[in-house]
C-alpha cells in the first residue's frame, strides 16, 4: 500500500488549479502550486485569501485556522518545485503536447514513488501515461469546477495504472471530503460522457431553429429540474471547451450523436466562447460576467402578438393520473371543468382523487379549506364526452396509442362547439396525426403537461403546420393563467425534452451494458458532478422502463440515427418484465408495498 500524499504539487494554477489546491490545503497538505504565469500565480493566492476570509465570516474557520491554510500554500514558477511531492496532478491547457511535456519533464524530477496525474476530461489518460517512464503510476484524477463545493472526483485507470495507485487516490478524495468514483479511461469518463452529449444535442437542436435559446434552457430546467440550461451551461462550462471535449469522444466512438454541432465551431471559431469573452449562446454583461443582457435574439414581449380566443370554461378527456392532475390545474385557476371518463364511474373516482389532492395541499398548509370547496365545486364529472360539447378548451390525456387518441378526437371533432381548441397532452405521438382527423386541423395543438401537472410548472406547446395562430395564442394564453410556463416547440417526436433527456438515458444504459461503470457509479457522478435531482437509473425506475423503451423507440424511428437505437440491455429488462418501480424491480429491486 503506498504511503500517505502529504505534500502534493498542482500544476496549471488556473480556475480549476486553483481549485483544487484550496481544497488540498484546507485538508491540511502541503501543497506546492506550479504556473509559468507570474499573474496566475498571483490570483491563485488572492483567490485562497479571499475564499478563506469569507470562511472565517461565516464562521466555517477561526482566523488561526486561515493563516495555517494560507501557509500551507506556496507557488512556483518552475517544475523543479515538485521534485518533494508526493503526487502531482496536472491540470494544463487541454492539449496532449503540453500535457505530455508536463509528464516528461516531471518523470526527471519527481521520486520514483510519485503518483502523476492528469485533470483531463477529454483525453486519453492512457496515452498521457505512455509518455511517461512510470506508467503504472499514472492515472487521472478529474475534479469538477467549483472543485471547493463539487463532491465529485472521477479517478481513472488505464490498462497501465497499478491498483495501489488508485486506492492510494481514491483514499485521499475521501480524506478530502469527496466522493470518488472509479472509471476506465475513455474520452468524457462518466458525467461529461453523459453530459456532454447532451449538450450537443442541445446545441444542434438550437441550431436547427426548432426552438428558442430561452424555451430549450426553461424547458430543461422546469421539466428535469435542473440547475441550469444546456446552453446557459455551454456559455458557462465554454464553447470552445465543450467542442474539444466532444472531437475527443467523437474520435473514440464514432457516434453521431458526439460529432460536435456545427454551431459550437462556429461559435468558437467567431471568439464568441461564452461567459469569458462575453459572447456565445447568450449575451453577457462583460467577459467573464454572469448577468445576461439582452441582444437581438432576446424575445421582445409582446411582439406580434396574436389574440387568443376567449376559455371560461375547460373540459379533460381521461380519469387517469394525469387526467385528474390537468382538471385540478384548471379548476384552481377558476376555470369551470368537465372531467369525462368512459362511464361515470371512472369519472367519479377521477373526481375523488382529485379531492384526496386537495386535502393533503390543505394539510400542508399549501391551500384553505375554503379554496380545496371552492375548486372541487369546479369540476363536474361526466361518464361520457357528449359533456363537453360547450367547453372552450378540450384538452385529452388518455392512453399514448396514435389509434386510441385519433379515434377520441374524432368524437371531439362531432362533440365540440366551433371554434372550440383541441389539446393533445402526447409526449411523443405526431401532434398533425390526430390533428387531420378532424374537421378543423387549424384548432388543434399540443398542450404537453409533465406529471405530477399540479406541481410541474412546464408546459410543451406543439403547432403543427395546420395549426391556427390563434389556437397557438390561446393556449399559451391559458398556460399563463394557470401559472405554468409555456416553450413553443414544433411537432415532431420528443419535443424538447424527451428529445434530449431519453438519448441520455439510454446513453447511460450502454455504459452499463459495456461493463463500463455501475448503475451506482453513474447515478452518483450525475447528481454530484452534473447537478441532476435524480441520477439516470433512478429516474428509469420511476419512470418505467417499458414507457422509457417506447419513447427512446418512438426517437429512433423518426430521427433514424444509429446512436438513438434503444440499448439491448433496457429491451432485455423490459422482456423480463421488469418495468422498474411499477413492478418491484428495474435497474435496482425494489421492496412490494
Amino acid at each position: 500500500m503506498d504511503t500517505p500524499l502529504r505534500t502534493i504539487a498542482v500544476v496549471g494554477l488556473g480556475t480549476m488549479g486553483t481549485g483544487i489546491a484550496e481544497v488540498l490545503a484546507r485538508a491540511g497538505r502541503e501543497v506546492i502550486g506550479i504556473d509559468v504565469s507570474e499573474a496566475a500565480a498571483r490570483q491563485a493566492v488572492a483567490s485562497l485569501e479571499a475564499s478563506t476570509a469569507r470562511a472565517v465570516r461565516r464562521e466555517g474557520i477561526t482566523e488561526r485556522e486561515r493563516r495555517d491554510v494560507l501557509a500551507r500554500f506556496r507557488t512556483f514558477g518552475d517544475l523543479q518545485a515538485a521534485a518533494d511531492a508526493e503526487l502531482v496532478i496536472e491540470v494544463v491547457p487541454e492539449t496532449y503536447e503540453i500535457k505530455q511535456q508536463v509528464f516528461r519533464d516531471l518523470d526527471a524530477i519527481v521520486s520514483p514513488a510519485a503518483i502523476l496525474a492528469t485533470g483531463t476530461n477529454a483525453l486519453s489518460v492512457t496515452r498521457l501515461a505512455a509518455e511517461s517512464r512510470r506508467p503504472e503510476r499514472v492515472l487521472g484524477l478529474h475534479f469538477f469546477n467549483p472543485a471547493p463545493a463539487m463532491k465529485l472526483v472521477e479517478v481513472v485507470s488505464s490498462v497501465l495504472t497499478a491498483p495501489s495507485a488508485v486506492e492510494t487516490v481514491t483514499r485521499l478524495a475521501r480524506e478530502l471530503g469527496k466522493q470518488p468514483v472509479a472509471v476506465g479511461d475513455r474520452p468524457g469518463f462518466v458525467a461529461d460522457g453523459l453530459l456532454f452529449g447532451y449538450l450537443n444535442q442541445a446545441a444542434a437542436m438550437y441550431e436547427a431553429n426548432y426552438a428558442s435559446r430561452e424555451d430549450i434552457d426553461a424547458a430543461m430546467r422546469l421539466g428535469c429540474g435542473l440547475p441550469m440550461g444546456p446552453l446557459a451551461l455551454l456559455d458557462l462550462i465554454g464553447v470552445d471547451t465543450a467542442r474539444t471535449v466532444l472531437e475527443a469522444m467523437y474520435s473514440a466512438s464514432h457516434d453521431r450523436l458526439h460529432a460536435p454541432a456545427p454551431v459550437l465551431g462556429q461559435l468558437s471559431r467567431a471568439g464568441l466562447t461564452g461567459r469569458k469573452s462575453g459572447r456565445g449562446f447568450y449575451t453577457y454583461n462583460a467577459p467573464g460576467g454572469r448577468t445576461v443582457v439582452p441582444d437581438a435574439l432576446t424575445p421582445v414581449a409582446g411582439a406580434g402578438a396574436v389574440a387568443g380566443r376567449p376559455v371560461s370554461s375547460v373540459g379533460v378527456a381521461g380519469s387517469g393520473t394525469m387526467a385528474s392532475g390537468i382538471a385540478e390545474v384548471f379548476a384552481k385557476a377558476g376555470y369551470a371543468v368537465v372531467l369525462a371518463a368512459r362511464g361515470p364511474e371512472k369519472a367519479d373516482t377521477a373526481r375523488e382523487r382529485i379531492a384526496t389532492s386537495l386535502e393533503r395541499s390543505v394539510s400542508k398548509g399549501r391551500l384553505t379549506a375554503q379554496a380545496r370547496d371552492e375548486t372541487l365545486a369546479r369540476i363536474t364529472p361526466a361518464g361520457s364526452l357528449d359533456a363537453l360539447a360547450g367547453v372552450d378548451l378540450a384538452v385529452e390525456a388518455v392512453a399514448e396509442d396514435l389509434e386510441v387518441k385519433r379515434e377520441l378526437f374524432r368524437t371531439l371533432d362531432k362533440v365540440c362547439k366551433p371554434g372550440a381548441v383541441l389539446a393533445t397532452t402526447t409526449s411523443s405521438l405526431p401532434v398533425v396525426a390526430v390533428a387531420r382527423v378532424t374537421s378543423r386541423p387549424q384548432d388543434v395543438v399540443g398542450m404537453h403537461f409533465f406529471n405530477p401537472a399540479p406541481a410541474m410548472k412546464l408546459v410543451e406547446v406543439v403547432r403543427t403546420v395546420l395549426t391556427g395562430d390563434d389556437a397557438h395564442a390561446t393556449v399559451r394564453e391559458v398556460c399563463a393563467a394557470v401559472r405554468k410556463h409555456p416553450v413553443d416547440c414544433g411537432d415532431r417526436a420528443g419535443f424538447i425534452v424527451n428529445a434530449l433527456l431519453f438519448p441520455y438515458l439510454n446513453n447511460a444504459v450502454k455504459m452499463v451494458e459495456e461493463h463500463y461503470a455501475t448503475p451506482d457509479d453513474i447515478d452518483a457522478a450525475m447528481k454530484l458532478g452534473g447537478g441532476y435531482p435524480m441520477g439516470p437509473f433512478e429516474l428509469l425506475d420511476v419512470v418505467g422502463l417499458d414507457v422509457s423503451l417506447a419513447i427512446e423507440k418512438v426517437l429512433h424511428g423518426e430521427f433514424r440515427d444509429p446512436g438513438l437505437a434503444p440499448a439491448p440491455l433496457l429491451e432485455h429488462l423490459v422482456a423480463a418484465g421488469c418495468l422498474g418501480r411499477k413492478t418491484g424491480r428495474g435497474f435496482r429491486e425494489y421492496a412490494r408495498r
